[in-house]
């Protein structure tokens, strides 16, 4: 099996599925609150340095082996002051948001807990403490979500049914699904859930955001102002709204810190937007279990059979089912798999971009082969029943196994007057024409040069080729 490319650059493409939000909501605007404080790198903690990120502190860098005194009151500060003036608005305008909580963090924030459950809010796992996992070796990173899991249990009551790590590594959704979550949430890729296969599971992914996300008050590129932020929300919000009024829902992530938004000179922006949302008809503002519950519902897995993607297929497989796209020429399905396949070539569109390529970067005497492996229209094979399934149907799509004897005559002329100047058949995507206009092409590609007809004839090529994909796959 060749390397396969890994990544999914597709996605839903151009036709994303209508997510039926309840009472035909037009958007979907979930909020989260990160809950880190006292998860945070910290030598109490165990940890080798003090914290260095996401803070008031402009450039601020880890202390090997000292606590950071200003670091740590920042993000007591979230704690102690911040969560409980968000736990208020959330309560005045009647949201309820979600907690991506560090398990650590809340074994340390009684209080708080008992305040989000008081209030009906989710509190979805954040792993077990708010460190880097970039580098961490994988059995200790699935041993801390294990012990993640457990710890969040103990202190709220209730194993986490959705998780979010945030600073992860390239292995932490895939062994986050092993703890079988309803949602994981560490990606970023999309304005909708999405059933991901990762082994033999379907987990269900719902994105995050990084853009939405008031983490920007606290790196370069971002915000100073809160009306910055207030004006970053709306614009996504208006854009997604108009979106959702024209047929296409979606969901819109934002995500908030106490120690970050719950700052005074912030929280009023936050507190506009919202009360701006809710100035407008068909909103839905849920919790992201409730999203989870919503899309297991309305948009179950389907249970893919992954070994009949063609990014996936053996080689045998793939030949024997597309083998036959260019007329009787399989060698470009097998250049094809030879080459970087992934999930965007799944689909028709992506097939057809791998097959012609093979096709494109071919000799030009292994081109001329492909069209004159094509069969005259309408010509001895077509009247002998001996054309392949795909070519019989496409000729009758144009009414030509049905001519009349003076169509028939003028067809055979044809064929043998156009190989006799250009030394290959007539080939045209017949699918794409009706008998009248075939004809008409026909003639005014006989009076081409060869060169200029080589060029078209492969053209057409790649369209029926396109055709029959398009009758296959996605």
């Amino acid at each position: 099996m060749p390397d396969r490319y890994p990544r999914d650059l597709i996605g839903y493409g151009p036709t994303p599925p209508d997510p039926q939000w309840p009472g035909g909501a037009k958007i979907a605007v979930q909020f989260v609150v990160n809950y880190e404080e006292g998860g945070e790198n910290n030598v109490l903690h165990g940890d080798p340095a003090s914290e260095a990120f996401l803070s008031e502190i402009t450039g601020a860098a880890a202390w090997p082996g000292q606590r950071h005194w200003n670091m740590e009151s920042i993000y007591e500060y979230g704690a102690r002051a911040g969560f409980w003036r968000l736990h208020r608005l959330f309560g005045e305008l009647a949201i309820r948001p979600t907690v991506y909580g560090v398990a650590t963090a809340l074994a340390r924030s009684p209080e708080q807990v008992r305040a989000m459950q008081d209030a009906d809010w989710e509190i979805a796992s954040h792993g077990l403490k708010w460190i880097e996992h970039k580098d961490m070796p994988e059995d200790e990173e699935r041993a801390q979500i294990a012990e993640a899991v457990r710890l969040h249990s103990e202190v709220t009551g209730a194993a986490p049914r959705g998780w979010y790590t945030g600073r992860c590594s390239i292995n932490t959704v895939r062994l986050a699904a092993e703890q079988g979550f309803d949602y994981i949430s560490d990606t970023y890729d999309d304005d909708l859930p999405y059933w991901k296969p990762i082994g033999a599971r379907e987990q269900l992914i719902i994105p995050y955001t990084l853009d939405c996300n008031d983490m920007r008050f606290a790196i370069t590129a971002g915000y100073s102002a809160g009306d910055q932020f207030e004006t970053y929300l709306r614009d996504t919000f208006d854009a997604l709204y108009a979106e959702g009024a024209a047929g296409a829902p979606k969901m819109m992530s934002i995500g908030l810190h106490c120690r970050l938004v719950g700052r005074p000179g912030r929280v009023m922006a936050l507190r506009r937007f919202m009360e701006y949302i809710q100035g407008h008809e068909g909103v839905w503002c849920p919790r992201r279990i409730d999203i989870a519950e919503h899309w297991q519902r309305a948009h179950p897995a389907v249970g893919r059979d992954l070994s009949r993607l063609p990014s996936q297929m053996g080689a045998t497989a793939f030949v024997e089912a597309f083998g036959g796209i260019f007329e009787h020429s399989p060698w470009i399905s097998e250049r094809a798999f030879n080459s970087e396949l992934g999930p965007a070539h799944d689909r028709a569109a992506g097939l057809h971009n791998a097959l012609c390529r093979a096709f494109r970067t071919a000799s030009q005497d292994e081109r001329l082969g492909v069209l004159r492996a094509h069969p005259d229209l309408a010509g001895k094979l077509a009247a002998a029943k001996r054309l392949t399934a795909e070519s019989t149907a496409e000729q009758a799509s144009a009414g030509l196994d049905a001519l009349t004897d003076d169509e028939r005559a003028r067809f055979t002329q044809l064929n043998a007057d156009y190989v006799a100047k250009h030394g290959f058949p007539f080939i045209i995507a017949v699918r794409d024409h009706d008998k009248a206009r075939i004809l008409a092409a026909f003639e005014r590609r006989l009076e081409q040069a060869t060169d200029a007809e080589f060029a078209e004839a492969c053209a057409q090529v790649e369209r029926i080729a396109e055709l029959r994909l398009k009758e296959l796959l996605p």
